[in-house]
């Protein structure tokens, strides 16, 4: 019977203990306290003070209504740390970097058929943000504002959110979330998505789509969790590490014909969204995507972090060697661990991605505290998806009766047994 309540207490956050979301508010208001009061970036303060007070709202409001308290905190800490902030510094185009690269991508696609500054015109800056890392599907955010210009309603950040909202709570409700719309606007409310959206937000809709993904593959839909986790690795190198992990989950479960199925997939629409500028404009990916991220380009990236990647490439080449090396290793080792003992399961296959997603973010020489969003975000829709599992009366369990080195292993939903009352 624990599992039965724990799986109730997870299937929407209306249902929780009250104490529970008035923590998690409470968390939320000291976290956007903390930023308010020792970031240097004042898009990070206005952020970190107009979010406090949605938070403090939200957490009044959890004891304030017995009956609809959930819903008033919920709506109060959506308003107040993403809609207010996010619109007010979108109108009045307050913003990080990489927005701006986003939508100077754009321009530079629609004037230069390509979303990458050439290489000869990169040699001769020193301008970071006129490099762009990001992937050919990011550079569709950017066109609202390269078509017609500033405006609320051109941001990108706003159409990062819009796409947000709508993949991860599709993805909540395919991973088998109770109550997907209200564990979406809970996480997009929490700093793990809220601060990051209204001061930037690049990485928002990727994980909503690796999230996607991973729905999929758990419901052995490859050809649509190939197409899912094929449009993120077109945004960005960061989601390619989910790739290999979800294939890893369909080889050793379901066999090498939903593997190969769910991989062409994915090559095909990161074929399509980049093969034609790696054909057209090699010099120029390579450059912004490759080696600018990896700081081997002659500019090195602004995004910085007290973390051991960062601080040790900053002592120099020999650092910057270092790290290069054990980032490297990590991957490879990684990799090794999905050879020798694959995950056999989406939970176990996601706590992999999200521990590997951790480790590659502490050990890159280029990171932000921001990038935490992606093993932040993966495990909390894990959680709500096995408590929605759960609260409907299903367990998904291993099935002993398989080798471990069994490179077919099936898994098994089987009822809860509810004693007699």
């Amino acid at each position: 019977m624990g599992g039965v309540r724990l799986g109730a207490r997870w299937q929407s956050p209306a249902a929780m203990p009250r104490r529970w979301l008035a923590g998690v508010f409470a968390v939320s208001a000291l976290w956007a306290v903390l930023v308010a009061i020792f970031s240097t970036d004042t898009v990070h303060q206005l952020w970190g003070g107009i979010a406090a007070c949605g938070y403090v709202l939200a957490l009044v409001a959890v004891f304030a209504w017995k009956a609809r308290g959930a819903d008033v905190a919920l709506a109060l800490s959506f308003c107040g740390a993403l809609l207010v902030p996010l619109g007010w510094m979108a109108a009045r185009g307050l913003e990080q970097p990489e927005v701006a690269v986003v939508a100077q991508s754009a321009v530079t696609l629609l004037h230069h058929g390509t979303p990458y500054a050439d290489p000869a015109s990169l040699a001769a800056t020193r301008n970071p943000n006129n490099y762009n890392p990001y992937l050919p599907v990011m550079t569709l955010f950017g066109l609202p504002r390269a078509l017609f210009g500033g405006g609320l309603l051109t941001d990108p950040r706003v159409w990062f959110g819009a796409v947000f909202l709508v993949v991860f709570w599709y993805a909540l409700r395919r991973g088998g979330a109770g109550d997907p719309w209200r564990w979406t606007v809970l996480v997009a409310a929490t700093p793990v998505i809220a601060f990051e959206l209204a001061v930037g937000g690049t990485d928002v809709p990727m994980v909503a789509f690796l999230c996607l993904g991973f729905a999929l593959v758990w419901e052995r839909q490859p050809v649509l969790a190939g197409l899912a986790l094929g449009v993120a690795a077109a945004m960005k190198a960061t989601a390619w590490p989910a790739v290999l992990v979800a294939l890893a989950v369909l080889a050793v479960r379901d066999g090498r014909r939903q593997a190969t199925v769910f991989t062409g997939t994915a090559l095909a629409v990161v074929a399509v969204c980049v093969g034609p500028f790696l054909v057209l404009h090699p010099r120029a990916l390579v450059e912004n995507t490759i080696k600018f991220p990896l700081g081997l380009a002659h500019v090195t990236s602004q995004a910085s972090s007290p973390l051991p990647g960062h601080d040790l490439a900053e002592t120099g080449p020999v650092g910057h060697m270092i790290v290069v090396v054990l980032l490297v290793a990590a991957g490879l080792a990684v990799a090794a661990s999905l050879v020798v003992r694959p995950p056999r399961s989406v939970p176990r296959a996601v706590l992999l991605l999200a521990g590997a997603m951790t480790l590659m973010f502490v050990l890159a020489p280029s990171t932000r505290f921001g990038y935490f969003i992606y093993p932040a975000t993966l495990v909390i829709w894990l959680l709500a998806a096995l408590g929605g599992r759960v609260a409907r009366g299903e367990q998904v369990t291993p099935d002993p009766d398989v080798p471990a080195a069994s490179s077919r292993t099936r898994w098994r939903t089987r009822s809860v047994t509810r004693p007699a009352a």
